[in-house]
């Protein structure tokens, strides 16, 4: 099979690349720069941004199928480029599948899309869409989930959207991270009571599913899927993040309403006089480390055969056992 992988030199595009290859694929990566790790077989590159429609269309020609993971994440930023990439991007890889004859189209959503003001817990796909949004992110991914779906069956085009929760893991360059930077630097706070459940992902099992939603029969066609790993207290799982990182459990703690409205009033000065960075709060942020979100993947395992492999302790070992050997090569 002719794969193309939109932001394959990412974080997670890259695992579903090296799958697609071991397995015997001819994958093509579609990014703005090139991953300069070693491959066993590299794939073609093709540089490129998903906004410029004319070189994704030529890039898509000849292919069978699109996985589009390429997004602008995060909780803060500007709204032209939150927008630009992740709806007007993902137009453009609709238009380009559809023009070019793409049989079908994988695109990485997130659960976000249906994070509105109350906790989700064991929510499935039939929970709706959010409709008051906290960040540039989730709404503009929100769209972009619901045109995708929307266009599944034009011209041909079979569309799935995945939507893996907190993806972390080897090479992560976002969760892991941030929770150990703010910690060595004695800013990282309990939000909440410290009772609260959320999923999450290890980057190898949503690579996996993202292969299966590919090989998916037709009954996958046109639905959105919650992936996860596992369900786990987050605040739990944060201190045995910290405990094998060797550093002190978090001790100190704030409420959620006294987050949220520190975020809303770090927004508005960031805002207001343009501060560079992310606030160190946020009211997004807020929330989702007080509230409880996880979700019910009975879908996934039934109609994609997904079942998680990377759970428990022993993925966190997994982890620094790799950390370890990585920093003292």
């Amino acid at each position: 099979m002719k794969v193309l992988v939109t932001g394959g030199n990412g974080f997670l595009g890259s695992r579903i690349v090296e799958r697609l290859i071991a397995r015997g694929d001819d994958v093509t990566v579609f990014a703005r720069s090139r991953n300069p790790k070693p491959e066993t077989r590299n794939p073609c590159w093709v540089m490129g941004d998903i906004r410029e429609a004319k070189t994704l269309t030529d890039a898509i020609a000849t292919q069978d199928a699109i996985i589009h993971t390429a997004a602008k994440a995060g909780v803060w930023g500007k709204r032209d480029e939150y927008f630009g990439i992740n709806l007007t991007g993902t137009r453009n890889v609709l238009a380009a599948c559809q023009k070019q004859g793409v049989r079908k189209l994988i695109y990485t959503s997130t659960p976000s899309v249906v994070f509105g003001d109350k906790p989700l817990e064991n929510a499935d796909e039939s929970t709706p869409y959010a409709t008051r949004f906290l960040t540039h992110y989730v709404e503009s991914k929100r769209l972009a989930e619901e045109e995708v779906l929307a266009a599944n069956g034009v011209a041909g085009v079979a569309t799935v959207a995945m939507r893996p929760h907190l993806i972390w893991g080897g090479g992560d360059p976002h969760l892991v991270p941030r929770v150990l930077a703010r910690a060595k630097a004695g800013k990282l706070r309990r939000v909440g009571d410290g009772s609260n459940k959320v999923d999450i992902t290890h980057v190898d099992d949503a690579a996996d599913a993202h292969v299966l939603a590919l090989d998916s029969k037709n009954k996958a066609a046109g639905k959105a899927y919650f992936i996860a790993s596992e369900t786990v207290n987050l605040w739990d799982w944060i201190g045995q993040v910290l405990k094998r990182a060797g550093l002190a459990p978090v001790v100190k703690s704030v409420s959620r309403a006294t987050a949220y409205r520190a975020g809303a009033m770090m927004e508005f000065f960031y805002s207001l006089i343009g501060l560079r960075g992310e606030p160190p709060m946020t009211r997004f942020v807020a929330e989702n480390l007080a509230t409880s979100h996880y979700f019910n993947i009975s879908s996934a395992r039934r109609d994609l055969g997904y079942a998680p492999k990377r759970t428990g302790t022993a993925a966190l070992d997994e982890l620094f056992a790799k950390t370890v050997v990585e920093t003292t090569v």
